[in-house]
């Protein structure tokens, strides 16, 4: 399998063993929650590194300057400069930003989106790619907040988290040298981030999975909490309305053109959802207990299973 070949991969020459990578130059666009995060954990754990970034606030882009989290603003004439360039925007915005920008890219850039979907920006990234001479790579860092903003970004944000990689559109079974190489050199520029594992699978798989285990709660959350009830539940709610509710906070502009453009994924996990929830409700209201707790038991052996599987 690919993900036990990642930790056998020979480290580029830049990387001491010991130090970490010696340095290199990253171009952030867009200095959210993610962008922001990496710009605060390149800045103070990898000083050696130069940081240049992009955002559409100004006042965000100089306050990050000016904190010392960027070295400088990324444009035509800093883009040349960089080993790594992180786009930290909404996938329309994603491939737009790479059209307009894919000519000043140095020759074998890396360029990596981190979208919450990558079917759409990973067969854009790829075939732009083509045309030029970068490597395009799909990133998803599975880590992040309720809050968005480059406020609530931190330096820790990334810290044992997992990084999906999509370096093709097709199988993960497809990778070739060229696509270990890239991702070997992708790791060592993002050493400083403290990722804590990277799972390497293809576009699709990656919005199959990212359907269920991320928009599909975010669906969950935002239900539950428009239910009549919690303007009512002052008083009444404990550690399980907190576990529900947490990411109904959320970017209503983001995530909309998630669901959307994930639709056909995300639909299938929201009537298999329905599917269970009917299966509860009819139990409880049969009285059947015996089936109740049979489902109960289940949905707890589940939970350890996929607790034991991380």
């Amino acid at each position: 399998m690919l993900k036990d070949r990642l930790d056998k991969w020979e480290l580029p020459f830049d990387f001491d063993r010991k130090s970490g990578p010696k340095g290199g130059t990253i171009g952030l666009v867009g200095l959210g929650l993610i962008g922001g995060s990496f710009a605060k954990a390149y800045k103070t754990r990898a000083p050696q590194f130069t940081v240049y970034a992009t955002n559409r606030t100004k006042s965000t882009l100089q306050r990050a300057i000016d904190e010392g989290f960027a070295d400088g603003v990324l444009d035509e004439n800093t883009i040349p400069e960089c080993d790594l360039i992180l786009i930290n925007l909404f996938p329309e915005a994603a491939i737009k930003y790479i059209s307009e920008n894919k000519q000043f890219f140095k020759p074998n850039t890396i360029v990596a989106d981190t979208c919450g979907n990558k079917r759409g920006i990973c067969e854009a990234g790829f075939r732009l790619a083509e045309d030029e001479d970068f490597c395009f790579i799909g990133a998803h860092p599975m880590a992040g907040t309720q809050f968005s903003g480059y406020g609530n970004s931190k330096e820790d944000m990334f810290d044992g988290s997992s990084l999906v990689l999509v370096p093709t559109l097709h199988s993960e079974f497809d990778i070739t040298p060229r696509h270990e190489m890239i991702i070997s050199r992708l790791r060592t520029l993002l050493a400083p981030i403290g990722f804590g594992e990277y799972r390497v699978t293809d576009a699709a798989t990656h919005d199959r999975m990212i359907a269920y285990t991320s928009q599909l709660g975010h669906i969950m959350a935002s239900s539950y909490v428009r239910n009549p009830a919690a303007l009512e539940s002052y008083g009444f709610k404990g550690g399980s309305w907190r576990d529900m509710t947490r990411i109904a906070y959320c970017n209503s502009a983001m995530w909309s053109e998630l669901f959307i453009e994930n639709k056909d994924n995300l639909t299938v996990e929201i009537d298999n959802l329905i599917s269970e929830l009917q299966k509860f409700r009819r139990v409880i209201d049969e009285s059947d207990s015996e089936t109740l707790k049979a489902l109960l038991e289940e949905g707890s052996r589940r939970k350890e299973m996929t607790d034991h599987n991380e």
